[in-house]
């Protein structure tokens, strides 16, 4: 890929005001994702995901803050926009598949006129009548016409989430963020789910980043991995060889616990402990609690970045010592 990236995240950080303290949910992050690229956002609950991907679309509650960092969209930094011109970035060149579906949805309209409203807030972004795009877009995510004009509760779990995908790509955006688009969803629907998703990024040249706390999950949908942990990516790298070779005994914990259906049989681990206390971080390397190879050092200071081609992350010891250093 040539020329700059679709979306560079640099240096991004979000604070929670609480009672008890100031809450850092987002510590100095930066990323980027190219055209048509899938990046894989990955990491337990509480490690700053969901926090991540509402500040890009500038969505977070009044109790948070960004407090610094850039949010480039093409060129153009959404942190710096007015709240009317960020609007018309929302489902127009940026949109958000959410994790509740049935939240997202209002109970007292109709699916389609609900994804009609989305068209008439950005009448610039399809030409074509909103009715017939709504038509359209069931054909894209499989969802039958004679669905459009019922109600929210009418429509199973996955139509829900279907209907959710289409109002995301109801403008034609240039990015989709899907934040666990298939929780509470059985297997067989999620799979399903997966796929068409991974059929129209690619049918339509999109981006998306996609959020989630599963690695199973995560390998079936990325180009691209960013392992997160207490508001920190401690791993970045091409999917393949990151789920080849992990550096960053997070990242190798994560994928003990799920079973592999194409790899070779394995005990599954799960990973002791528990993500840290925000408001109380371990010092140094904050995975140094629940790591099996750390030593003094990695309570007494921050990791160093381990790099292996496009692969990085930051580790002090790097299990196997396989990284280039």
């Amino acid at each position: 890929m040539s020329g700059a990236p679709l979306l560079a995240v640099t240096d991004l950080t979000v604070d929670y005001h609480t009672r008890a303290g100031e809450v850092r949910a987002v510590d100095g992050v930066s990323f980027t994702v190219e055209t048509g690229q899938a990046l894989g956002l990955v990491g337990e609950s509480g490690c700053g995901k969901s926090s991540l991907a509402l500040a890009l679309l500038r969505l977070l509650p009044e109790s948070a803050q960004i407090r610094q960092g850039q949010v480039l969209l093409e060129g153009v930094d959404l942190l710096a926009l007015s709240a009317n011109d960020m609007r018309a970035y929302r489902w127009n060149r940026i949109a958000m598949v959410f994790q509740s579906a049935m939240n997202a949805l209002d109970p007292v309209y109709r699916v389609g006129d609900q994804i009609i409203e989305a068209l008439e807030q950005h009448p610039s972004a399809v030409s074509q009548d909103p009715a017939e795009r709504v038509r359209e877009l069931y054909d894209l995510v499989n969802l039958n016409h004679n669905s459009i004009d019922r109600y929210p509760h009418e429509y199973s779990g996955g139509m829900k989430q279907r209907a959710i995908i289409a109002m995301a790509l109801a403008c034609r955006p240039d990015l989709i963020i899907a934040d666990e688009p298939t929780t509470a969803l059985d297997v067989i629907v999620q799979d399903r789910i997966l796929r068409e998703l991974g059929n129209i990024r690619r049918e339509l040249n999109m981006s998306m980043l996609y959020v989630s706390h599963d690695m199973a999950v995560i390998a079936e949908v990325s180009d691209v991995v960013a392992v997160m942990y207490a508001g920190k990516i401690v791993e970045y790298g091409d999917a393949a060889a990151v789920f080849k070779r992990p550096i960053h005994p997070y990242t190798r914990a994560l994928m003990s616990s799920f079973p592999s259906v194409t790899g070779e049989k394995h005990d599954l681990a799960t990973l002791s402990g528990e993500p840290p206390n925000p408001l109380d971080l371990p010092s140094g390397c904050h995975f140094h609690p629940r790591c099996p190879f750390a030593t003094d050092v990695c309570k007494e200071q921050a990791p160093p970045t381990v790099r292996r081609g496009t692969q990085w992350a930051d580790c002090w010891n790097p299990p196997g010592d396989e990284a280039d250093g």
